[in-house]
């Protein structure tokens, strides 16, 4: 039975007729077997409405072979009997479940934790508030609860974080998140201009503008018969491992505040100074706004913009792996978070994790080398930092490794480059396909950002779908801390370092 059509991700974009519209129970048994394997995680699961009720779109990254597997299907009893959940088997798939039981009202049968996940303007039961949200309770005398948020101090964004704590142990966390309401993926369809679509999606997550307006742009190019150029994709991994850097060398520095090394915190956010105004330099905002555009650039880059941005890597490299050196010989930063906030390998891989902090469990997760797009589909070979020990130390030691792999990688692609000639200024009037299915998977610096979309028989984007990884890494933080001292909480939190604004969709 063929239940999937099989592609890739620099293919062009399918044809809806050309995607199969299974059996719920055919699919359903298939992802049962299927996904116990640990090449097969969820790239995206939704549902849109048609004429005949809703029909529901999965796809599902195959990492051995680097190929996406697509399918539908259309049940017509899913409002009076449900539709048994996924992830009563298979935890990765709890947020999907969660947001189609939230906007349609969809059962899921067996889903242990049907709770809302955003609290959407148009979500079906209104009566579902952020007051009434059903967090999880413990009885007992010697337990106490402890609620972090909504409103934090400085400026953290608003999320609510339950803890159920016996003394100063944490036994249980609950995170709410949904305060925001942006709207993000319905104002990607209300308006069809695509320089307005383009400036959204590098809102998506203000720390993450590169990789999610390359996932946008990259998205609308497969839909378009219109191709680019190889330097355009050259261009767009240096800004994307620009972007890398600078939130590494951040979260380095806040995990140092947080333990009390203000030097190397004062240190490394002198360094992310020099890699924003890099990137300032090259297009004229420090969080690469503006940069990345469908089909072209506006920034092309120069020779004197070029050796611009190697001095200051170069310069950044050398000096962060001062830093690098004196964490690692630091016994008391040691000390703190080796065996801190273990996330083992294998519950890793049963919530979906993904990107760095998945790497940082010993899972492989990472897109620039299983499904690798743009240039890093052409003459790159990415080599995965992995570490093994699952802990807070881990996930700062990746970033160490990663920073300068980063910058080894952006003084590679730019030591013999040469001007482009060939990047054209951005299209925003191309040719959609029609009644076509779109996605694009980029490794943002955070991990695995996917962006789907439907268009209608007129071309124009009729759905629209975006999965920040903090979508799926959320879980994690709240498994970390479990055992741990509510004290750990910061430092946990710093070293997963993940996104609201990029789950308030």
């Amino acid at each position: 039975m063929n239940l999937y059509l099989k592609t890739n991700n620099i293919a062009s974009a399918v044809k809806l007729a050309d995607i199969p519209t299974v059996e719920y129970l055919d699919l359903y048994n298939d992802l049962v077997e299927r996904m116990q394997d640990k090449r097969y995680h969820i790239a995206h699961y939704f549902a849109t409405e048609v004429e005949k009720g809703l029909k529901f779109f999965i796809l599902l990254l195959d990492d051995a072979t680097g190929e996406v597997l697509i399918s539908s299907f259309q049940p017509d009893y899913y409002s009076e009997e449900g539709l048994a959940s996924l992830t009563a088997i298979h935890q990765q798939f709890h947020p999907f479940e969660r947001e189609m039981h939230e906007l349609y009202g969809i059962k899921f049968n067996g889903h242990p934790w049907l709770k809302p996940l955003r609290f959407s303007h148009d979500r079906r039961d209104k009566q579902s508030t952020m007051d009434n949200y059903p967090f999880y309770t413990i009885e007992g005398n010697e337990l106490h609860e402890v609620n972090v948020g909504p409103i934090h101090a400085g400026i953290i964004e608003p999320g609510a974080f339950r803890f159920i704590c016996n003394g100063e142990q944490v036994l249980h966390l609950e995170i709410a998140l949904g305060y925001q309401h942006r709207g993000v993926e319905g104002e990607m369809v209300r308006n069809q201009n695509r320089l307005r679509q383009t400036l959204i999606s590098e809102s998506t997550a203000g720390d993450t503008a590169v990789g999610h307006a390359t996932a946008y742009a990259e998205l609308v190019e497969k839909l378009s018969d219109k191709g680019i150029s190889s330097d355009l994709k050259r261009e767009r991994v240096v800004a994307i491992e620009l972007e890398r850097i600078a939130m590494h060398l951040a979260d380095t520095g806040a995990l140092a505040t947080d333990i009390g090394f203000q030097l190397y915190q004062v240190a490394c956010e002198a360094l992310r100074t020099v890699t924003i105004n890099t990137t300032q330099a090259w297009c004229g905002n420090r969080f690469g706004k503006s940069l990345i555009r469908p089909f072209g650039s506006n920034f092309p880059l120069t020779e004197a913009k070029i050796e611009t941005i190697r001095k200051n890597i170069a310069d950044v490299r050398r000096r962060y792996n001062e830093v690098r050196t004196d964490i690692l010989e630091a016994p008391t930063l040691l000390a703190r978070f080796e065996q801190c906030g273990l996330v083992p390998t294998e519950e890793m891989w049963h919530i979906g994790g993904v990107g760095m902090a998945a790497r940082s469990s010993n899972l492989m997760r990472d897109i620039r080398a299983t499904h690798p797009s743009g240039f890093y589909a052409e003459e790159f070979h990415h080599e995965p930092v992995v570490k093994q020990d699952c802990d807070v130390m881990s996930r700062l030691a990746t970033r160490l490794d990663e920073v300068l792999q980063s910058a080894d990688y952006i003084e590679s692609l730019l030591k013999d480059y040469k001007p482009s000639t060939e990047i054209s200024a951005p299209d925003y009037d191309a040719k959609l396909s029609t009644d076509s299915l779109s996605f694009s998977v980029i490794e943002g610096w955070r991990g695995e950002i996917c962006h789907v979309a439907l268009t209608d028989e007129e071309g124009n984007i009729a759905k629209y779908k975006i999965k920040d990884p903090s979508v799926h890494n959320w879980l994690g933080l709240a498994i970390a801390v479990r055992s741990e001292g509510i004290s750990d909480f910061p430092i946990n939190n710093k070293s997963f370092n993940l996104s609201y604004c990029g789950h308030d969709l």
